[in-house]
């Protein structure tokens, strides 16, 4: 513990920052430094470097690109592959764990070692992995590298450590699972084919062993050469040559007949007792033509053959086939059973599908009970057990992309009651029709864990809608879907006037959202510059949503020449951003012009009667001006207890008072200075530059033309073609380009979609106005000559706070604290009616007092603490449902709760800490003082993207992500680095975008179009991760074989016995080629934990953790040997047991 003592020196208050941008304290670069305060400030910091470690803890949603799918059908987990290299193994809900392989090869199939904890993959590096499933995180124990040959089909026999892999070339290969070593035995393509064959049979596209004999191995070709195996002659039973493709094959569990899918969509019948030619050929989706030929269909990609005890007719069930006369169909399953056939049409291709079955072998009856389909964005698990075949409710959030996520959320220890709430309110508007049965991947054990708080992730989306979610214990849940374009009138076909050009596709695209959980009030801004403000109730109501329009744009003007400024105020004409419609410019002849005063989208104007939940009350748009459309909107902050929304963008900003639906303020940014503006600026019309600077891009997959007004702001940048030429897809490296060039000044829509969008990009991407010697790297110790003299100054952050609006103020009053594009803080103090009374009805009064503080780059959070460190939280409004039955007895009234500085004023007098944070810059400041007590230059080769100032083990920091991917946190308020680590090597437009710190150590980005990622940067939570995660292994007897009977096995029914290490072992093998593929050891165990967990901790918490987990391992050895020594005991009992039953009898009595 240390503690930071600041002594008054001199009762002089100079400036914190001089003009050049160096600290007024005095200190050097990345070094904290104090300032002289007003009195004696004594603040005890508790948090270390050894309080922090970076991990990832868990990823929701469904996995980006999948590839492949498994199944447990004992221990009912599920794995699927991703083109990426990721693995997802799902179980019960709280189940679900990702894996990654280093690689990032795509991974083309997995096997689960049945009933074994284990898992094979193939990835396309051609590498075959073994991971281990009996830790909560997996591990890879063994790899190998084929060098020679792809990896194109795999097969795991049940039971048998040794696994048949097929290449490209034909060859078949067998591995030791054990070892993962080549055994000396392969089946060379030529040997498997006839000698006279003058051509390649194609890679291996099947492989599986016979139900009835385990020593034949059936091989497809993807010729269509189909031979069966013997692997103890050598030698092949049968070949069969058939004219199409082959793309799977299955067997009968009798192992009598098999059936292949074929790429003129065909399904071929075959009997092992006449393999000359099929007994069947169906085609099941095409029709027989006028010539008696079946019409040419699509391939059917992958047939299971299933058989039923209930029913004597098999399940035949397969993906594709259609004929290719049906144009525009969507994909579909087909499910054949008898005659019955019933195709099921699905919302995205098929990547893969798997039947799930009773029993785990190959020659019993199967008793197929679900197929579960994974399709490219979505996976859906059908009933087969139910003639309509419903699909079964998803308990995992699979979700999360059915529109592309525009901007996240996240709150740590919520309100408990609010997670109930949401969760009755969106349980009312479920879908039905689901399966009753229970979800069949049902393996693993999860529990929640002691220390758990409400945790809520809020979601935004391109189509507009709103999804709250319980974060709660590593899970995901869908509690609430709010729907923001309900609020609007649905464009006409030929009424696109107003909207076209600014929004074609998705002109509800919501771009950040602002939510207060103990008022319950919601506010989401959407793309086409619009706030809608929601308030909670639970109970519906018809009520007319209040419209306010904002008219926040520069005016066109004439250049102000210096000799004019002498006399001349620095700040546009106010009348150009008054609220009130104006008519449109004289001056403008062009066909736009036609639309002033207008916004992008119209709101309902009549009673709409609204369900209960989060219910609309206000909607404020900014206008067109002069046929200019509104810039968008980059930061909102609201505040329940003052009853104000404020909003800000490239051109100024607006306070609305939405208890009385009015506007209190709307002003430019140069107003807001008067003559105090550190630059002088001088305004200008944005206009005049239309020919010399470039513009504004379009958020399309082309590139796009370029428009000049919508990027003047000094934060904007030009837009390469080579930054998104495929939005939805994994963005431009933020590293990659230069500071200068990026500013996180908004959120960037990339999935939002419009060829003829001409918004400005939301992450305010930077222009070289002048090249501005480097906006980020610029020293504010040059002239003010050399600044960028724009009037277009953005407001880059916002918040209300209890504060002090001038030096000269002895009390904290509300206050609104306003950051720029250009490191500039003003704060503007306010005048609010504390009567309940006085508050509907006398004005709010804004007065702006030219304040002003500075830093280095754009500005972007704010923090308030007390004089003794602790964080002070805004003042809120506690919720009152405005629906609900009035009651004599308690009357609805406002009840207020005010965190005003109050709480060390004995020690320390009155005033607070301000926490101001920067793209490269972090200060505290002391107020009333304004003076400077600690500088820290976060970051002088990129920039920050995100920072927020959170709570970690009862105490403060500032957390910062970096556009160079690295995660920095910083003690409050002295602003000492505590961690610095590259958790990212490249951070794109996606996570820059999405990335937000909550309290609690905890943190989430998008880490794909489908995917969340939530990560801590807290050393006790990366700890505990274990305890919190789910247990994918559970110990379970592997079900017993049926006992066929005597003289069906007597007779040739039952499968041979069949000894593979006799056969494939190197005694009688020998071993296989050095050059053919490489053994890489895995790092599994503990080496592969502390590898995934991967800290900055020292080597003494390292110890410890490895400690830990040696000690929980031990233990759970214990417990399985004391397991198998039951199963040992009872074993030899039933032994003994059946021989004193048998010992007398003769042959004939069995």
């Amino acid at each position: 513990m240390k503690k930071f003592r600041k002594v008054l020196d001199g009762l002089t208050t100079s400036s914190p920052v001089n003009p050049g941008g160096s600290p007024g304290c005095g200190s050097a670069a990345g070094t904290p430094s104090a300032a002289p305060t007003p009195r004696e400030l004594e603040i005890q910091e508790t948090l270390m470097s050894e309080h922090f470690q970076i991990c990832k803890t868990v990823r929701h949603g469904f996995p980006y690109q999948p590839t492949a799918l498994a199944f447990d059908p004992v221990q009912k987990i599920l794995a699927i592959g991703s083109r990426s290299g990721g693995i997802r193994i799902l179980g019960r809900p709280g189940v679900d764990c990702h894996s990654q392989h280093e690689s990032g090869a795509a991974v083309l199939q997995m096997q689960f070692l049945i009933n074994e904890g284990a898992l094979v993959t193939a990835c396309a590096d051609d590498t075959l992995h073994l991971w281990s499933l009996r830790q909560r995180l997996p591990a890879i124990l063994h790899s190998l590298k084929f060098n020679r040959e792809r990896i194109t089909f795999c097969h795991l026999p049940f039971q048998s450590k040794w696994l048949y892999v097929g290449t490209e070339r034909g060859n078949t290969h067998i591995v030791n699972i054990e070892s993962f070593i080549l055994s000396g035995y392969v089946i060379m393509w030529n040997k498997a084919i006839e000698l006279s064959t003058k051509t390649h049979p194609g890679p291996v596209v099947h492989l599986s062993d016979s139900p009835k004999d385990e020593g034949k191995l059936l091989i497809g070709f993807e010729s269509g050469t189909i031979v069966m195996w013997d692997l103890r002659a050598k030698r092949a039973d049968f070949r069969i040559y058939y004219d199409e493709a082959i793309h799977s094959v299955s067997w009968h569990h009798e192992g009598r007949q098999f059936m292949c899918s074929h790429s003129d969509g065909s399904l071929s019948m075959w009997n092992m007792r006449n393999t000359a030619k099929p007994f069947q050929v169906t085609f099941p989706h095409g029709k027989t033509q006028r010539d008696g030929r079946k019409e040419s269909c699509k391939p059917i990609l992958k047939v299971e053959y299933k058989t039923s005890r209930n029913s004597s007719e098999a399940f035949v069930i397969f993906s594709g086939g259609l004929s290719y006369d049906k144009a525009g169909r969507r994909p579909t399953l087909t499910i054949m059973h008898g005659k019955a056939i019933t195709v099921l049409e699905m919302d995205y291709p098929i990547v893969d599908f798997m039947v799930l079955c009773e029993t785990p072998y190959l020659n019993e009856v199967q008793e197929p009970y679900a197929v579960v389909v994974l399709l490219e964005k979505d996976f859906v698990v059908v009933d087969l057990t139910q003639s309509n075949f419903p699909i079964f409710e998803n308990p995992y959030p699979m979700d999360v992309h059915e529109s592309p996520v525009t901007c996240t959320a996240y709150f740590a220890d919520c309100p408990p009651d609010i997670i109930p709430v949401l969760y009755s309110i969106g349980a009312k508007h479920k879908k039905t029709g689901y399966s009753h049965k229970e979800w069949p991947v049902s393996g693993g054990t999860w529990t929640v864990g002691s220390q758990t708080y409400p945790e809520i992730i809020i979601t935004g989306h391109a189509d507009g809608s709103i999804k709250f979610w319980d974060a709660t214990a590593i899970t995901l849940q869908m509690l609430y879907k709010l729907k923001t374009s309900k609020v609007f009138e649905k464009p006409k076909t030929g009424d696109m006037g107003r909207s076209a050009d600014l929004v074609e596709e998705d002109p509800y695209a919501v771009q950040m959202i602002s939510w207060c959980p103990q008022s319950r009030i919601f506010c989401v801004v959407g793309i086409s510059a619009h706030v809608i403000l929601y308030r909670f109730s639970k109970h519906d109501a018809n009520t007319i949503i209040t419209s306010l329009e904002l008219r926040l744009q520069c005016e066109m003007e004439d250049v102000i020449s210096p000799s004019d400024t002498e006399n001349t105020p620095c700040f546009s004409d106010p009348s150009g951003h008054s609220p009130q419609p104006q008519p449109p410019s004289p001056r403008s002849n062009t066909p736009d012009s036609v639309r002033d005063s207008i916004p992008c989208l119209k709101v309902k104007d009549r009673m709409i009667r609204m369900p209960p939940g989060y219910q609309a009350e206000l909607v404020v748009q900014l206008l067109w001006v002069d046929g200019e459309p509104p810039q968008q909107i980059t930061c909102l902050d609201l505040n329940s207890a003052y009853g104000l929304l404020a909003l800000g963008n490239c051109n100024g900003l607006a306070v609305v008072d939405y208890l009385q639906k009015t506007i209190l303020l709307c002003m430019s940014t140069l107003e807001l200075y008067g003559s105090a503006d550190p630059f002088q600026r001088l305004t200008r019309s944005p206009r005049k530059n239309r020919q010399s600077t470039s513009g504004l891009t379009e958020l399309s997959d082309n590139q796009v033309s370029l428009d000049l007004e919508r990027s003047k702001s000094p934060t904007s940048a030009p837009y390469t073609p080579s930054l998104h030429n495929d939005p939805r897809g994994t963005g431009e490296p933020v590293s990659n380009l230069r500071s200068c060039h990026y500013s996180p000044v908004f959120y960037l829509l990339d999935n939002v979609k419009g060829p003829g969008r001409k918004l400005s990009l939301p992450t305010d991407l930077k222009t070289d106005l002048e090249s501005r010697e480097n906006s980020f790297s610029r020293s504010r110790s040059s002239s003010v000559s050399s600044i960028d003299r724009e009037t277009k100054e953005a407001v880059t952050t916002l918040q209300f706070a209890e504060s002090y609006g001038r030096k000269s103020d002895s009390l904290p009053t509300p206050c609104l604290w306003v950051g720029t594009s250009l490191g500039l803080v003003l704060i503007i103090p306010m005048s609010i009616p504390t009567d309940e009374q006085e508050r509907q009805e006398d004005p709010v009064t804004v007065a702006p007092t030219g304040t002003v503080l500075m830093l280095k780059g754009s500005v972007l959070r704010f923090g308030f603490l007390d004089c003794g460190g602790a964080l002070i939280n805004s003042p809120y409004e506690v919720w009152r449902d405005q629906h609900a039955p009035d009651d004599p007895d308690r009357p609805r009234k406002r009840k207020l709760v005010n965190f005003s500085p109050s709480s060390s004023q004995e020690a320390c007098g009155d005033g607070h800490l301000a926490v101001v944070c920067s793209e490269r810059q972090a200060k505290v400041f002391y107020m009333p003082s304004q003076a400077c007590l600690y500088v820290h230059n976060i970051t002088e080769s990129s920039f920050v993207l995100r920072a927020d100032v959170v709570s970690v083990s009862n105490s403060v920091c500032l957390a910062c992500f970096c556009a160079n991917g690295h995660i920095m946190i910083l003690s409050l308020p002295s602003l000492r680095p505590l961690l610095d680590v590259s958790y990212l090597p490249l951070t794109d437009m996606r996570i820059a975008r999405t990335f937000c710190f909550t309290n609690g150590g905890q943190a989430l980005y998008l880490c794909s179009p489908t995917e969340i990622q939530r990560i801590t940067y807290s050393q006790e939570m990366c700890v505990n991760l274990q305890e919190t995660l789910g247990e994918l292994f559970t110990p379970i007897e592997t079900p017993e074989a049926q006992n066929r009977g005597f003289l069906k096995g007597f007779f040739g029914g039952n499968a041979q016995t069949f000894d593979r290490e006799e056969l494939f072992g190197e005694a009688s093998a020998g071993k296989a080629s050095r050059s053919l593929a490489q053994h890489i050891p895995g790092q599994g165990g503990i080496e592969g934990m502390k590898a995934a967990a991967g800290g900055v901790v020292g080597d003494l918490a390292r110890a410890r953790i490895a400690l830990d987990e040696r000690g929980q391992r031990l233990g759970e050895l214990e417990e399985r040997t004391a397991l198998m020594m039951t199963s040992a005991e009872t074993f030899s009992k039933h032994a003994h047991e059946l021989m004193l039953k048998c010992k007398d009898k003769k042959w004939y009595q069995f």
